[in-house]
């Protein structure tokens, strides 16, 4: 009768033998492998991280490699000597688990303070590993203080936790630490292509970065997804055998809906979630992932910042393509829209329709986006030099409210139109320019004279009062124009609680003077009145203060009779 050979779950039959065989954790197993080289060895180690990253791996091949008897040049355990062959059997008398999820009590620990005082009967040391260590009670770990601060030179204590800050301070004074990191999609998913190779599995690339994905750092996760994959599928594994398996929404529906959005197909953006809910998908399942498509775009627009999705290689360069079809002020736009719904999705009384509303305002963005480009880009005068209807009048400010724009056929200009538009935009545009600041680029550095710069300051002072800004007129008002010979204006404030409102119209303020002088070097900071600053009365309290201290019977009046003053 043929015998059935045992089966092996990957996590078990690929669990690394040697450092070298450890995933993702170089800046650990390079540490471990130096103090065991030079012999500076402590006597207690916390391992700290998520769960399936290799923390009770490292301790188990520590407590080996602390025993061999005949180690590497690599510091690596040999696997021949009588130490080596014990281990592997799980036969060695050095190594010593206890897992503190179930041994908790403080009678649990004094029966292991009892086997640390025992010498080794092969090899130096004697390795104490408590897994999930942060279980212990409290008096556990009292009972436990005193040996681990002082062990016997043939103990060696190695912790493991997921939870680092349940650990007493006392405790983690007493231990290195070292803290694991959770493993990179790539390194899992080229970990996975390892094994693939050994097994005789021909498996997609795209469809062991899915598995290592899902995976979320943890290696042991990966490979127990991975056997499962293999039972799904046998010898060859594809992208969509492990999104049908593991029913995950599959890239090609995100990048679908953006194109869809894009031209604004409104039809075909409600058939294709509907397309998504029948094969059984929630809803905020959607459009987390859609989030995290957009987001993906947007780092997909920079080839610096490419190599930061953890995605195959080909799905990779999809994101790439689509990338450069959208503008970063769109993508950044609609992530806003879906983070908005998604956090309105659990207390939505109809979620299909809350998610169809995303999809209609991620297909309007685009269409919204080239109006607003289109109303913004009004025609230009360009002044005809030629034109002698000019000549006797004084040139206007190039900050004066903006004048009617003349006729096409005007002799006073030539119109350049930079893209048609409608006469209802144009009315809306010529609107804003007569309320706002228009903040034109001045790349020019022209030299001028205080009085030209005082002009300039004069004329933003009749800007204002036009506008009826009086606070800030008032601030501008106050000072004096002075620029160093840095091209650096400073601007006097009487307080510091002037800063927020001076921070509104330096930028405007700012741009103006540039232009006006024809330089674009021109800078521009707040200084506080050093002789005035503890003065001048800021808020209601310090302005009662100040009456008080100019009418001390103020005071005495509102004492007599009870009064409260309030401004």
């Amino acid at each position: 009768m043929e015998t059935t050979k045992e089966f092996i779950v990957s996590a078990r039959k690929y669990r690394p033998q040697t450092f070298d065989d450890v995933v993702g954790q170089m800046h650990i197993t390079n540490t471990l492998r130096n103090a065991i080289k030079t012999q500076k060895i402590a006597h207690a180690f916390l391992f700290c991280g998520p769960r399936g990253v290799g923390k009770t791996t490292c301790a188990r091949i520590m407590a080996k490699t602390l025993n061999c008897l005949n180690l590497t040049p690599a510091i690596e355990p040999c696997n021949k000597c009588d130490s080596c062959q014990a281990f592997n059997t799980s036969h060695s008398f050095n190594i010593h688990e206890l897992d503190a999820a179930s041994n908790n009590s403080v009678d649990d620990i004094r029966t292991l303070i009892e086997q640390v005082r025992i010498a080794p009967q092969l090899g130096k040391y004697n390795v104490f590993i408590i897994d999930e260590v942060h279980m212990l009670s409290a008096a556990a770990f009292n009972a436990f203080l005193k040996t681990l601060e002082e062990p016997p030179a043939h103990a060696i204590f190695i912790l493991a936790t997921t939870e680092k800050h349940k650990i007493l301070p006392t405790i983690l004074s007493r231990c290195q630490v070292f803290d694991f990191h959770r493993i990179t999609v790539d390194d899992m998913a080229n970990h996975l292509a390892r094994i693939s190779v050994k097994e005789g599995i021909d498996a997609e690339p795209d469809a062991l970065h899915v598995i290592a994905q899902k995976a979320d750092g943890a290696l042991r996760d990966a490979l127990s997804i991975f056997d499962r994959i293999v039972t799904f599928a046998g010898t060859k594994i594809t992208y969509k055998d492990v999104i049908d398996n593991l029913n995950i929404l599959d890239y090609d529906y995100f990048f679908k809906v953006t194109d869809m959005a894009l031209v604004g197909d409104y039809k075909g953006l409600l058939l294709l979630f509907n397309d998504v809910l029948n094969n059984g998908f929630d809803g905020q399942h959607f459009l987390t992932g859609l989030g995290d498509h957009f987001r993906n775009l947007l780092v997909g627009q920079d080839e610096v910042t490419l190599k930061l999705l953890e995605v195959g290689e080909q799905i990779r360069e999809r994101y790439a393509r689509q990338a450069k079809s959208c503008s970063a002020d769109y993508l950044i736009q609609g992530l806003k829209i879906i983070n908005d719904h998604d956090l309105n999705y659990r207390t939505a009384n109809n979620k299909r329709l809350l998610v169809e509303i995303t999809l209609m305002q991620l297909a309007g963005l685009k269409k919204k986006s080239i109006e607003l480009t289109i109303s913004a880009e009004v025609p230009v005068l360009k002044k005809n030099p030629d034109s002698a209807s000019l000549s006797n009048k004084t040139p206007a400010s190039p900050f004066s409210e903006p004048a009617k724009p003349a006729p096409a056929i005007a002799s006073t200009g030539t119109v350049v139109p930079r893209k048609t538009i409608s006469v209802k935009n144009f009315q809306v545009q010529q609107k804003k320019e007569q309320t706002t600041f228009d903040a034109l680029e001045v790349n020019e550095s022209e030299s001028f004279s205080v009085e030209k710069l005082e002009q300039a300051w004069t004329d933003y002072l009749n800007r204002l009062m036009q506008q009826k800004k009086m606070s800030w007129y008032a601030m501008v008002k106050r000072n004096i124009p002075k620029v160093n010979d840095n091209l650096l204006i400073e601007f006097v404030l009487d307080h510091k609680g002037q800063e927020s409102e001076f921070n509104e119209f330096r930028a405007e303020f700012l741009t103006f003077l540039r232009q006006a002088l024809n330089n674009g070097k021109i800078q521009m900071e707040a200084v506080i009145r050093q002789d005035n600053t503890a003065k001048i009365p800021v808020t209601p309290s310090e302005r009662l203060e100040e009456l008080i201290k100019k009418n001390p019977s103020l005071k005495n009046l509102t004492d007599s009779f009870g009064l409260e003053i309030s401004l």
